[in-house]
């Protein structure tokens, strides 16, 4: 997709063996790359979500296995950067996906082979997700091609950063937005706020524009009267985890968009990649739901042009507490869109039986 009017990935290597990925701790007041240089450089970047949405947090956790193996690749270099990755963001499945894919190609090579072959693998774990993500955009295409009514916009709702800020390129839940855009089919995205980080305010609002597609931000809160009056045709987004039955985890206050969704009749589609599904867990009750900082409720940050200012919200000493994600339950979930194809929750397995 395009910043500043350039096609952009989110994240990307250099030639002199470091990597840079977008600080989207600055959108949208500031586009603005960092470097990574180091196992601890990419650590930080997830803790931190500098990095956001979970095929983006896979390929930086790829690329810091990569950076780690030019420090130290013994198999106990190989075994610490796996577990100090693993323990940056607990909720996002395709974060151990990554790590146990680079170790499983690195550990049967010797020491002295594991940094070229790193650097190689994790080139190709970005290189699949964009393609994953573009063959997921055209299946929800074919969806919004059918939902669409002739003479008016499609009006799209998203919930959080699901955009390609949220992957190496094309994104999840907009993917299919791009992909309408560029097949000239008319639509209209709401995208909400997505308190307490507001991604949605920050994030895809700054895609969209960036895009040059229809938009507006709403209050969390907003949803399901927009959804009452009529003005949603469809709501899509994103996960950080699917369980085997179709059970979803994303982003704090997707319950409540799928459970007014359920209650106005509307459509409610999850699009993700296939290393989004965790295959060993059975059900939503087994995904670790993130706890984080409180003072992202508390307190939050903005500015005027370049200049940023965080601003507390709360009372001095009130507590709050951050639940990052919750479960949305297979039964809310009108079809899960993937790169292999659109089918409902309970028949996943149907789509991936290599993986099942």
């Amino acid at each position: 997709m395009k910043a500043n009017g350039q096609p952009t990935r989110t994240i990307r290597p250099l030639s002199n063996g470091h990597v840079e990925i977008i600080d989207q701790t600055l959108l949208p007041h500031r586009l603005q790359w960092c470097t990574l240089s180091t196992l601890a450089d990419a650590c930080e970047a997830i803790s931190v979500m500098r990095v956001r949405g979970a095929p983006l947090i896979g390929a930086t956790a790829a690329y810091g296995m990569a950076l780690a193996m030019r420090v130290d690749a013994s198999d106990a270099g190989l075994d610490h950067a796996g577990t100090a990755l693993v323990a940056t963001r607990p909720t996002a499945v395709n974060l151990r996906w990554a790590v146990e894919r680079m170790q499983s190609v690195l550990l049967p090579l010797s020491a002295q082979q594991r940094a070229a072959a790193a650097w190689t693998e994790a080139a190709c774990i970005c290189d699949e997700d964009v393609a994953r993500n573009a063959a997921l955009a055209q299946h929800g295409l074919v969806l919004f091609q059918k939902l669409a009514k002739p003479g008016q916009p499609l009006r799209v709702m998203t919930h959080c950063n699901a955009g390609w800020l949220a992957t190496v390129d094309w994104g999840t839940a907009l993917a299919p937005v791009y992909a309408a855009q560029a097949a000239g089919l008319p639509l209209f995205v709401w995208a909400s706020e997505t308190r307490p980080r507001n991604q949605g305010a920050s994030l895809p609002a700054w895609e969209l524009r960036e895009q040059g597609i229809d938009h507006a931000v709403i209050a969390d809160n907003a949803a399901g009267l927009l959804m009452r009056r009529g003005e949603v045709d469809v709501v899509i987004v994103g996960a950080d985890r699917v369980a085997n039955n179709g059970d979803v985890a994303n982003k704090i206050g997707t319950y409540l968009k799928a459970l007014a969704s359920h209650d106005n009749g509307l459509p409610f589609y999850v699009a993700v990649p296939g290393p989004t599904i965790d295959w060993r867990i059975s059900d939503g009750a087994h995904i670790p739901i993130e706890e984080r900082d409180a003072g992202e409720v508390t307190h939050i940050l903005g500015g005027v042009e370049d200049t940023l200012h965080t601003v507390r919200l709360t009372p001095q000493g009130c507590a709050a507490a951050n639940p990052a994600f919750d479960i949305t339950p297979a039964r809310l979930v009108s079809g899960i869109i993937t790169e292999r194809g659109v089918v409902v929750p309970g028949r996943l397995a149907d789509l991936y039986p290599d993986a099942a």
